[in-house]
């Protein structure tokens, strides 16, 4: 099972949390550019954080751990619409992801070393991979999600687990083994 597919379930839930406690400001097309950027952004955070099909293996058997201290930081709304089984993604979200995702939609330069870092990996080896929308928005995705890439508002997500990602970043490229 390729690394990318089983961390698909921590991918989107965790892409999902980062559009609702950061929500565009339009609408349906600033929510789906919104939601391409968060994507993007959670995904090269996840391949970075889960290097191996290994690794992606373990977090989908031991769970991700949920958005539970990420609302209480940001206030998101965790009640959500009061249905358990409607709210079961969020139990998909990994906080570290998170962190980092929102740390590289607020820092170009950690973006480009992230996916600089990604080059080569299992997780890209076979496919073209392509992140313009985290690395070079248009003025169409800056509007769309000028919340989820202000740094200010991110901060607090952010500085949870940057030092990790700069410790990440500093030990060079994602191993090619999957």
């Amino acid at each position: 099972m390729p690394a990318d597919f089983s961390l698909s379930p921590l991918i989107a839930a965790t892409a999902q949390w980062l559009v609702r406690a950061y929500p565009p400001c339009g609408g349906a097309l600033d929510s789906a550019l919104a939601e391409a950027q968060a994507r993007q952004a959670v995904t090269v955070a996840a391949w970075l954080r889960y290097p191996t099909a290994m690794d992606a293996a373990l977090v989908a058997v031991a769970g991700p751990g949920g958005a539970g201290r990420l609302d209480g930081l940001t206030g998101a709304d965790a009640a959500g619409s009061g249905d358990e089984d409607a709210e079961a993604w969020r139990t998909w979200v990994d906080e570290v992801v998170a962190s980092w995702a929102a740390a590289l939609l607020g820092a170009p330069e950690l973006a480009s070393a992230a996916t600089d870092a990604l080059t080569g990996s299992a997780h890209t080896a076979g496919a073209p991979v392509e992140f313009r929308r985290l690395l070079d928005p248009d003025e169409r995705d800056r509007r769309a999600a000028a919340l989820l890439r202000h740094p200010d508002l991110l901060a607090p997500v952010a500085e949870l687990h940057r030092d990790q990602l700069l410790h990440r970043l500093a030990a060079g490229p994602v191993p090619l083994t999957g």
